[in-house]
């Protein structure tokens, strides 16, 4: 497996054939984004490779279609080049709409499964997302994670999380998976205007579900970009000084924009 970080939430995964996107976001720095409810952010860097560069693309993976730090225009322009995307309901909805020929409804706990010639199958299935303090659902948002499973997989899944908070559904919905890599969105954002409230995960809480999963590698997404992201790598890395050694020797940061291979010790050729 390659993953490639090419900024922000997107990421570039590509296995067995497969080239699958995360969460694209493709737009120049400068843009202010209004989430609504007096919420709003500025993107602070380029994306590592443009939409271009990036293509061509099997299927993207959209933890949820409203928000445009998670897909911002030049990634809506992006997914009109990609065959199958997997969202919310109604970020599949709203993409249906708008003309896409196959976008994917999923809520935690739904199957869907990626097949191609020549290509193993890929089957997804949603994990759930709260995308802030508790409450917020309605304000927010529906937002899903996403654990991969395809054959010869020797130590579990790949498990997305998604824009989310740790909480208790998320626990519950995680604990029966044996996951092998688990991508994570950090950032610990928040805003001026909803004080103390977090709207995804922090470090800590980070640490708190990786002694609960046990991955064999973890790597962190989601904490560089833009503006309402409050905890950077520095922070990240601090706070990893203080977990446990087991979990510090699972961590693996990408270089943004540098394919990094993942092998896997039992697999042939690893």
């Amino acid at each position: 497996m390659k993953l490639t970080h090419i900024g922000g939430p997107t990421l570039l995964i590509e296995v067995d054939g497969w080239r699958l996107l995360t969460d694209p976001t493709f737009d120049d720095p400068g843009k202010t984004y209004k989430f609504g409810w007096g919420t709003s952010s500025v993107k602070l860097t380029a994306p590592s490779i443009s939409a271009q560069d990036v293509l061509p693309i099997d299927a993207v993976l959209l933890s949820h279609e409203h928000h445009d730090d998670n897909l911002d225009a030049a990634g809506r322009a992006l997914l009109q080049h990609v065959p199958t995307v997997v969202t919310t309901v109604p970020g599949a909805k709203n993409l249906t709409q708008a003309g896409h020929p196959d976008a994917r409804a999923l809520q935690a706990g739904d199957t869907t499964t990626l097949t191609a010639p020549g290509k193993p199958d890929i089957t997804i299935t949603a994990t759930p997302c709260r995308h802030g303090p508790p409450l917020s659902h309605p304000i927010v948002g529906e937002v899903v994670g996403f654990a991969l499973a395809w054959p010869g997989q020797a130590h579990g899944v790949l498990w997305i999380s998604g824009d989310t908070v740790l909480y208790p559904a998320l626990r519950d919905a995680v604990r029966g998976l044996r996951v092998d890599l688990a991508v994570i969105h950090l950032g610990g954002v928040q805003f001026p205007v909803t004080g103390p409230a977090r709207y995804t995960m922090t470090a800590h809480q980070a640490v708190a579900l990786a002694q609960q999963l046990q991955p064999r590698t973890i790597v962190p997404i989601h904490y560089e970009g833009w503006k309402h992201f409050r905890e950077g790598r520095a922070a990240i890395e601090a706070e990893l000084a203080t977990a446990p050694q087991d979990i510090r020797d699972r961590v693996r940061w990408l270089d943004i924009g540098a394919p990094t291979e993942i092998a896997d010790p039992d697999r042939a050729g690893a």
